[in-house]
């Protein structure tokens, strides 16, 4: 028979017992959750519904930065992680606690928050990212706490200025989602997604990331100083963007957006000479004069659903020439080793995207 009777209301828990209060999960402490699951999304025009909810609600607590809002987007649909890199105070921090933020947590029940923020420090230990093994004197049993590497959207803030070790104890989450802690692998949410920081000039106390740890992230932003009109907007809204944005900027659930990037993988159309395009440029990067060592196969493999993602954002249902022009300096730039002397990095990606791009064209 079905429980028809409601809820328990939340002016009834101060009455529950010692023994219902210590069962509630010590990670359910977010405050963007629901037990209503929105509609699914099966088609193009939901997806981009969902992708301007992100947009709207971002723009609305990040000013003069659209660029980068729709850079990060992107990576959201296209399951891949960002690196942001750019001085302090540039808005990094207060971006990825927005896109948190914006995201409903429709499966409140798995222990899985929307956010956690990791601090990284020269002191930081594996264990405070991923999670530890902990002895209850209690019931004389061993107990996984899982660390804050177990949400939705993960800020690795300032992540050269942990060593190596720490580093590299991302390196299975960010690739293969899941994480492995005393010889047992646990999974991560299907929505996992990481965005981090670095700052690239002040490097006394750094650890710079390796190749290994850099290839696991789709884009590498560098954002730059916003404009003078930019500026002062956000001085003048100084006291309104500490209130949240209200009901008329609408959040998205963890559903949405797994359920859009589905579609997008299925719907958004990659032609044939798309993807030799793409092996044309990354054979171009491998033979270049100035290039130590050309991107791999891996950049290739994340590159398509970058483009088919950034193909859906600008209302398209097929990937054009337009979008690889747009996104390999961001997907291929941080990939490639470039030798003394040679142009800047952009360039030589410009250089190598020439010759594909107008057989692409022209086909």
């Amino acid at each position: 028979m079905t429980n028809t009777a409601p809820p328990s209301s939340p002016a009834a828990s101060p009455a529950a017992s010692p023994a219902a209060s210590s069962a509630v999960s010590d990670f359910e402490q977010s405050e963007h959750v629901t037990h209503t699951l929105a509609p699914p999304i099966t088609d193009l025009p939901g997806c981009a519904g969902v992708a301007e909810r992100l947009r709207q609600r971002l723009r609305a607590q990040v000013r003069g930065r659209d660029d980068v809002i729709e850079l990060v987007v992107v990576a959201l649909f296209a399951d891949g992680h960002v690196l942001l890199e750019d001085y302090p105070g540039s808005g990094k921090t207060t971006l990825a606690k927005a896109l948190g933020d914006a995201i409903v947590d429709d499966r409140p029940d798995d222990e899985i928050v929307t956010i956690r923020r990791i601090q990284f420090t020269p002191d930081l230990l594996p264990s405070d990212v991923t999670g530890s093994t902990i002895f209850d004197p209690n019931t004389n049993r061993f107990f996984f706490r899982p660390g804050p590497i177990f949400a939705h959207i993960v800020l690795a803030d300032e992540i050269n200025r942990t060593t190596p070790k720490v580093q590299s104890a991302l390196l299975e989450a960010m690739a293969e989602k899941q994480t492995t802690c005393d010889n047992r692998t646990r999974k991560l949410d299907e929505l996992f997604f990481v965005v981090a920081t670095q700052n690239p000039l002040d490097l006394a106390g750094t650890f710079p990331l390796p190749q290994a740890q850099l290839d696991r992230f789709l884009f590498k932003i560098r954002m730059r100083h916003i404009d003078r009109q930019a500026e002062l907007e956000i001085l003048a809204s100084i006291r309104s963007r500490k209130a949240p944005p209200g009901p008329e900027l609408p959040r998205v659930t963890r559903t949405e957006i797994l359920d859009a990037r589905g579609v997008v993988e299925e719907q958004v159309h990659v032609d044939p000479r798309v993807r030799e395009c793409l092996v044309d440029i990354a054979n171009n990067t491998r033979s270049h004069s100035q290039v130590l060592q050309g991107v791999s196969t891996r950049a290739l493999v994340l590159m398509i659903p970058a483009l088919q993602a950034r193909a859906m954002t600008r209302g398209r249902a097929y990937v054009g020439a337009e979008d690889i022009w747009a996104l390999a300096p961001l997907v291929f730039g941080h990939r490639l080793a470039l030798a003394p002397g040679s142009e800047p990095m952009e360039e030589v990606v410009r250089q190598c995207c020439v010759q594909p791009l107008e057989g692409l064209s022209r086909a």
